[in-house]
């Protein structure tokens, strides 16, 4: 096998959802090969490294093996390696965990139980405006 599209190898190696997807993450410059922003047509063969950006985290692998049509998920390993640094992937936990605890409690939108507590309480106030 001579060589495969990038963002073909990317969607068959479950990279990316769809092909459409890696298609627009190569021309928008979210993927590289040897540090240069890759064309979606560019060929991709055995023993290169990708770098992928996905949430805000680069990700690099390296091509095991070249395979054209997609591969379940317990495959993937035969055809890529993931060898992403690991202050990436401090990176990315750092990201998670600040989703988790993005929102205090109480700055949303109130439960039912607050909601009633606020009706009583402007109801208790309401009543003072007519004296």
């Amino acid at each position: 096998m001579a060589g495969v599209r990038v963002d073909k190898f990317l969607w068959s190696t479950r990279i990316f959802k769809t092909r459409s997807i890696a298609t627009k993450a190569c021309k928008n410059n979210k993927v590289k090969m040897e540090g240069e922003v890759v064309k979606p047509a560019k060929e991709i063969s055995i023993g290169d490294e990708v770098d992928v950006k996905k949430r805000g985290v680069w990700f690099r692998y390296r091509v095991l093996e070249l395979l054209k049509k997609r591969v379940g998920a317990k495959l993937v390993p035969d055809y890529i390696e993931d060898i992403t640094p690991p202050e990436e992937k401090e990176k990315l936990q750092v990201i998670q965990t600040r989703v988790q605890f993005d929102r205090d409690k109480g700055t949303g939108r109130p439960t039912k139980k607050e909601r009633r507590e606020l009706d009583d309480f402007l109801s208790y106030w309401d009543g003072w405006e007519d004296d």
